[in-house]
């Protein structure tokens, strides 16, 4: 008997509203929701998905778009009307990638062939834009900007600026870049800064293990400065006051002796600290205690870290299997629920977690759910097993919250603490 997919296995001040199987397309990654719709990135289903959710207790699948072959749309964003998306190689379609460590233990421009490219590439690789304030609900596709290799993830809150990482011929991994959306039927980068050693066209050679995954996953703007998340190279710090021409602040990396993966570095500019999310990426514990972090950012130039998140201690999530541990955070977008103290972030098999950081020296956890297992898998890799799996998380203005995971849907939970 299929237990029931709203009783929560663990809750604390936090409750489920709704739940979306996504049309039967149940394997969610980034989620945004605008003018009462959730869209969401697909993992395994190489598209992205909209569902209806004006009523949050019943939340309608509303379309589907479908990806170019061997392509995936992980990654998008919303704002002024539009949604961008990302396009990039399904790398888990790939056999080559069966193992996750092959993929997360290697350089992407490596281990996807564009570094030193020798073939033609099979995938679509660039962004995409889309008109979603004509007919909400319904995309309209009106731009695109090829990139060579494919990008993975954006930070847009809408205005002239994106800011995208980008897999470039001739880089070993993602790089940071500026792009102009002054005219959304025609973005086009403005700019690009990529740590010493990555450009390998250009003669540079790493400094870093092999086995380091030394590449953006994205960065967070604010203002004029970008706060990057440099996977295994950590907390990568960029000047944009100059959109054509960032340049480093800061970097700065903890891993070792901790472990890498850095995934979200989040700035609350009013307390001048930075939380940042080191993310898990193997299962059974394999890549070891991942920590969310607070940084004192009063001088950008010298990020001190002075504390970690409590991580959940209902049980020991260490042994439950998949991934353990953070994969991202609730990044405080405007127009969404904007916080100072609350943190919300998901944590794989152990659901959702919410952070009081009112003290940043003394965080405490003050809401949990997790949900439980989804009813099938998604995942089609070898080994994989039925045990929730949450990925991503929007909070709207209301207090909701928007969860998505790898096999069973689309969460809508509210925090009651």
């Amino acid at each position: 008997m299929t237990k029931d997919i709203m009783k929560p296995d663990y809750a604390n001040n936090m409750r489920l509203i709704g739940h979306s199987d996504q049309g039967g397309l149940r394997d969610g990654i980034q989620v945004m929701v605008e003018d009462g719709f959730a869209y969401i990135g697909h993992l395994f289903s190489q598209g992205f998905s909209i569902v209806d959710v004006r009523d949050p207790a019943n939340p309608k699948p509303a379309g589907y778009v479908k990806a170019p072959a061997n392509t995936w749309n992980v990654h998008l964003q919303t704002a002024d009307g539009l949604l961008l998306v990302i396009h990039g190689k399904d790398v888990f379609a790939d056999a080559a990638f069966a193992d996750e460590a092959s993929y997360y233990k290697a350089a992407a421009g490596t281990a996807l062939g564009t570094a030193a490219p020798k073939t033609a590439r099979n995938w679509d690789a660039g962004l995409a834009v889309y008109d979603i304030a004509s007919k909400p609900g319904e995309p309209r596709r009106i731009g695109f900007m090829p990139v060579s290799g494919g990008i993975h993830r954006i930070w847009w809150t809408g205005g002239k600026w994106a800011y995208v990482s980008a897999l470039l011929d001739g880089y070993t991994d993602f790089i940071f870049m500026t792009v102009d959306m002054s005219d959304p039927t025609n973005p086009r980068e403005a700019g690009r800064y990529a740590l010493p050693g990555m450009h390998q066209a250009g003669g540079e050679t790493p400094n870093w293990p092999a086995n380091a995954k030394f590449g953006l996953h994205h960065a967070i703007v604010d203002g004029d400065t970008a706060w990057g998340a440099w996977r295994d190279a950590g907390l990568v710090v960029m000047d944009v006051a100059d959109r054509a021409k960032p340049s480093l602040i800061r970097h700065t990396n903890w891993s070792p002796p901790f472990q890498g993966g850095t995934h979200n570095c989040l700035p609350i500019k009013d307390r001048d600290i930075l939380v940042v999310v080191d993310e898990a990426v193997l299962d059974d514990f394999e890549d070891g205690l991942k920590n969310i972090w607070i940084f004192d950012i009063k001088d950008k130039a010298n990020p001190v870290p002075i504390a970690t998140m409590p991580p959940p201690s209902d049980q020991d999530y260490t042994q439950k299997g998949a991934h353990y541990g953070p994969h991202n955070i609730h990044e405080n977008r405007p127009g969404s629920f904007q916080s100072s103290s609350l943190i919300f972030s998901t944590w794989q098999n152990a659901g959702v977690r919410v952070y009081d950081i009112s003290n940043a020296y003394q965080p405490k956890e003050v809401g949990a759910l997790v949900p439980p297992p989804p009813s099938g898998l998604m995942d089609k890799r070898p080994g994989k097993k039925k045990i929730i799996q949450t990925c991503d998380i929007f909070v709207d203005k209301s207090g909701l919250a928007y969860v998505t995971d790898y096999n069973a849907g689309l969460y809508i939970m509210e925090y009651t603490g």
